[in-house]
């Protein structure tokens, strides 16, 4: 396996040519499977400022990196999408998905580190899961203006408990509750119901199509996945093992060392990438083409 270290070696013996190398780990993990690849990759964990947060996050300009991706594809021959994102916005996460399963009968979704939140709702319209025993799923919670939709509606529902059996606390409250414009507690509690369906109809129209017990099975997954009183925080990691006991349908990476090889050195590679050049986000299939967006100038001129 090309490692983290293999792959910065690699990239100082070839002058830090990040796209060849990048790309040729692509063509490889490709050739493994017989399968069309595309790597969706943020750099949040990089490039983690303010002003980058919805860049980094899924949004509707990833759909022209999506189409730029599948331009050519042979689609018969099925997905494997390497996914590594923090999530982001439930519109384009569900258009994102619906373009996804247009195109392909047949996707595994890779998931080396991390896919998060709206992530997670895309790995939910694969027919499989690959995870490792480093990888993480997170649980289901939109994000509203940088604000996690469920802990604003709990936050909303405790405030109007305390202050109905003790009015005095309203003074407490009130300051809180004000930084929320009148319709913003409706739309959080749209998004969760949203996000929600979105979940249930991938799992139900792929992962477990036609199964018997399909209602049950979906039903278990959203359940925690969407439940914050279990999750308890938009950032909790669920690892391979929680994912299977959940029901998910999830293959373990280690079970096939090359695969491993192949998806981890991917994985470094783009990170390496991020890590060391301007990219913020990058999208790019296996034939080496790619839609990469870059720390916009008037940033890179604040340094």
């Amino acid at each position: 396996m090309a490692n983290w270290k293999n792959i910065l070696e690699e990239l100082n013996a070839n002058g830090s040519n990040f796209d060849i190398i990048r790309r040729s780990y692509l063509k490889k993990l490709s050739k493994l499977t017989g399968r069309n690849v595309i790597a969706y990759y943020s750099g949040w964990l990089q490039k983690n400022a303010p002003d980058l947060r919805f860049s980094l996050s899924i949004n509707d300009n990833d759909k022209n990196g999506f189409m730029n991706a599948l331009a050519g594809v042979n689609c018969s021959k099925g997905l494997d999408l390497v996914l590594h994102t923090p999530g982001g916005d439930v519109a384009a996460t569900e258009s994102i998905i619906d373009y996804l399963k247009s195109k392909f009968e047949d996707i595994r979704v890779i998931v080396p580190q991390l896919a998060m939140s709206g992530g997670t709702m895309i790995a939910c319209c694969a027919s499989r899961i690959i995870m490792g025993k480093h990888s993480s799923l997170g649980p289901i919670d939109p994000q509203i203006g940088g604000l996690p939709a469920h802990g604003v509606v709990e936050e909303f529902l405790r405030a109007y408990e305390e202050i109905k059996a003790d009015p005095v606390k309203q003074a407490v409250w009130a300051p809180i509750i004000q930084k929320y414009h009148p319709t913003f507690i409706g739309e959080c509690e749209k998004a969760i119901e949203w996000s929600q369906k979105i979940a249930e109809n991938c799992l139900r129209d792929r992962m477990f199509k036609g199964q018997a017990d399909a209602n049950e099975k979906v039903k278990k997954i959203i359940d925690e996945l969407t439940d914050h009183s279990i999750s308890l925080s938009h950032s909790r990691h669920l690892s391979f093992k929680k994912c299977s006991e959940l029901g998910f349908m999830v293959d373990d990476l280690e079970s096939d060392s090359k695969l491993q090889d192949a998806v981890l050195s991917v994985h470094h590679s783009f990170i390496h990438t991020l890590t060391s050049t301007p990219a913020i986000k990058i999208i790019e299939n296996h034939n080496g083409v790619a839609f990469i967006q870059s720390v916009p100038q008037y940033l890179m001129n604040r340094n």
